[in-house]
């Protein structure tokens, strides 16, 4: 029996910026006997917590393991560059990296995106946190650079947000233990997939088994009208061949 089967609830994992709820709604629909059991850890501790036999999946950010993990990418993000109301670069509809060299850019420990080479200033210190980050950027320390989603998830009156061009992006995917595909984890692959209840990739397929019976159900009434079919072409009318006969004289020599 495996750890899944043991629970009593299908375990999902999720990062911070992700927005889980409608799967959470089609699962809860599908399978009100199985509850979801959703818990929110840092981008981080995700892996950690799927291989420790914590949670059954997670949707977390992109790169993972794919030696130990299966993954199904969701969705790109795009990045954004979060800065006080009043900035400069409010003006411009989209920003480019040349417009932040004369700004400190702030490095959270927790950043997600993948850089080789970070535009503007550094800091002297990296955040712990891009909660911290967000709170400098408040404060008129620097700017801060992250996947829409997280610069949602921070949003306050006095910071606003552009897009970042030529800027690493943050994929999203579902993820889970290779050597875990259980019942419950291809359920919800199907719900982040968009399958019906009724897919042929389901694992309730009883229309297939019925389908037989409606087929023979709706044949047994047309044996009998065959029968009669076959009945009444062989049935030969009054005078049988004889009248055909006398149907034209043989006319005489």
């Amino acid at each position: 029996m495996t750890g899944s089967d043991e629970s009593p609830s299908f375990r999902l994992v999720y990062v911070p910026g992700v927005m889980p709820d409608k799967w959470v709604r089609i699962w809860n629909e599908r399978q009100p006997d199985v509850p979801l059991a959703l818990t929110q850890v840092p981008a981080a501790a995700a892996a950690g917590r799927l291989l420790g036999g914590d949670a059954d999946a997670g949707l977390v950010r992109l790169p993972v393991d794919r030696t130990v993990f299966s993954a199904i990418p969701l969705y790109t993000e795009q990045t954004v560059v979060v800065v006080p109301a009043d900035h400069l670069v409010t003006a411009v509809d989209e920003v480019s990296p040349e417009d932040l060299s004369d700004d400190i850019v702030l490095h959270p420990l927790d950043d997600v995106l993948d850089w080789e080479d970070m535009p503007g200033r550094p800091a002297l210190e990296r955040p712990a946190t891009t909660a911290d980050a967000v709170e400098l950027v408040a404060a008129g320390i620097g700017v801060l650079i992250v996947p829409l989603s997280l610069a949602r998830l921070h949003h306050r009156k006095d910071l606003t947000h552009r897009p970042l061009g030529d800027a690493p992006e943050s994929s999203v995917a579902l993820v889970w233990p290779e050597d875990a595909t259980t019942d419950l984890v291809e359920d919800f692959i199907g719900i982040v997939r968009g399958r019906t209840v009724n897919s042929t990739r389901g694992r309730r397929q009883p229309s297939a088994q019925e389908k037989p019976k409606r087929d023979d159900h709706r044949k047994q009434p047309a044996r009998p009208s065959g029968a009669n079919r076959r009945g009444s072409s062989t049935a030969t009318p009054k005078g049988g061949k004889g009248g055909a006969k006398r149907g034209k004289p043989r006319r005489r020599s």
